[in-house]
């Protein structure tokens, strides 16, 4: 059976985006990109919501043959991962192994849990609050960044209530802390 991992880069002060949508203080540097590679070459599957598709949808065409190694590393992750979104204003997708859904379905998510032998990962807070609340994620890994935004869209969802272990914790040498946790 898969886990379902919700992992994202988030300030400080628990938001994953300011209250203008800009998230430019997370981009990962090469240690933590080439650390956010191991941890995905076991996804199978990215669910995922309209916002965040659109931001990671470059992957399938982003020209990577100049970029350093870590970033062409993730562009065969990525593109070797299926691929849902969520939305309900999508028209379409417009990349390979991807398919459109309309609404967020517990029993769905469940479903494909039981089904796949890789990993899933679930992508942006909004989405991710829906698989919180109906007890779907596994576990939960947060990349802190040395910044406070003061306000925006929040890694975890008001009136989550839940009990995690931790399993895992590293600094990166730019003053990010990574932290895996485990649902319990």
């Amino acid at each position: 059976m898969a886990q379902l991992i919700y992992s994202a880069i988030m300030s400080l002060d628990g938001y994953t985006a300011d209250a203008d949508g800009n998230f430019a203080w997370s981009m990962p540097d090469e240690e933590i990109h080439a650390f956010i590679n191991d941890l995905e070459r076991d996804v199978g599957t990215y669910l995922m919501g309209r916002r965040i598709y659109e931001v990671m949808s470059v992957w399938e065409t982003m020209d990577t043959r100049n970029e350093p190694q870590v970033i062409q590393d993730y562009a065969r992750i990525w593109q070797g991962a299926d691929k849902v979104v969520y939305s309900t204003s999508l028209d379409t997708v417009a990349t390979p192994r991807t398919r459109l859904e309309r609404q967020f379905a517990p029993e769905a998510v469940q479903e494909l849990k039981s089904t796949s032998d890789r990993n899933i990962s679930i992508g942006g807070p909004t989405l991710a609050a829906h698989a919180l609340k109906a007890g779907l994620v596994d576990e939960c890994q947060l990349f802190i960044n040395p910044v406070t935004v003061g306000g925006g869209l929040r890694f975890l969802p008001d009136g989550l209530e839940a009990q995690l272990e931790l399993l895992e914790e590293r600094r990166f040498g730019n003053g990010v802390v990574y932290l895996r946790y485990r649902a319990l």
